[in-house]
């Protein structure tokens, strides 16, 4: 790795970019990973800090659960019966439905995404 240094003063300091895709801001689900994995895995974190990956493999994992969430939860509310007829109907049972599937389908994405190794 050719590292390019800048003179501060007495000292020389290395010319350090933080790589464009860390600028973007991180989601829910990619910073309870990050949680688990400083947590309960701190050597792989550390590595994958290291080796430059830990920024896409959260970004991705955030990309993944936000996409399991947008296909399933629709499918679990039907299933559930919390339909638009329901909403205009009674909208706190409505609103009740919809938070106990938006929770099923949390635990799923928690369980295949967020707290594997």
């Amino acid at each position: 790795m050719n590292i390019q240094y800048r003179k501060e003063g007495d000292y020389y300091i290395p010319d350090l970019e933080i790589p464009e895709s860390w600028k973007q801001p991180l989601g829910k689900y990619g910073g309870m990973r990050r949680a688990f994995l400083e947590k309960e895995h701190p050597g792989l974190y550390a590595r994958m800090i290291l080796n430059g990956t830990i920024w896409d493999h959260l970004t991705e994992i955030d990309r993944a659960a936000q996409n399991r969430l947008d296909i399933v939860l629709p499918e679990i509310a039907k299933d559930a019966g919390a339909t638009e007829q329901l909403k205009e109907k009674d909208q706190m049972k409505w609103v009740g439905l919809m938070n106990a599937c938006k929770n099923q389908v949390e635990e799923i994405i928690l369980k295949e995404l967020i707290y594997r190794v």
